[in-house]
């Protein structure tokens, strides 16, 4: 399993954290698959710093963070990008599908409109032949 997490770097008692990529098996500072990010807790107010489209990258593709990468991901508002970028995918597909479904109804129309035209030339007919046939009874 994929997992967003922190590595640690830095001195001894000056932790600097990497937001990596990396596989769940591997240990804490080891091999990693992407670094995305930094996180530096000692600075006033903490540094973060995230690039925000790789982290959606591998978050689409089932990578899971951790705990404290979610709230780092969630200051950084990477959350808030893909729910817009959500919001934006569900919002096109409502309207596609309402064109559709007017493309539909225009068809409908469409079609009732030439039965009804077929309707009233098959009426017309009918009444033109039955005068003709009571004008063909009067003559009689």
């Amino acid at each position: 399993m994929v997992k967003i997490r922190l590595k640690r770097m830095g001195a001894n008692k000056k932790p600097f954290y990497r937001v990596v990529v990396a596989d769940s098996r591997s240990p804490r500072d080891g091999k990693f698959i992407e670094e995305i990010g930094y996180y530096n807790p000692l600075t006033e107010p903490a540094e973060v710093k995230i690039d925000v489209e790789k982290a959606k990258k591998w978050l689409t593709s089932g990578a899971q963070a951790t705990d404290t990468v979610k709230s780092l991901l969630k200051k950084a508002g990477v959350f808030e990008a893909m729910a817009v970028k959500q919001e934006t995918i569900e919002l096109e597909a409502t309207e596609s599908e309402a064109t559709e479904s007017e493309a539909t109804e225009s068809e409908a129309t469409e079609s009732e409109a030439t039965e009804s035209e077929a309707t009233e030339s098959e009426a017309t007919e009918s009444e033109i032949d039955s005068a003709e046939a009571t004008e063909s009874a009067v003559e009689v």
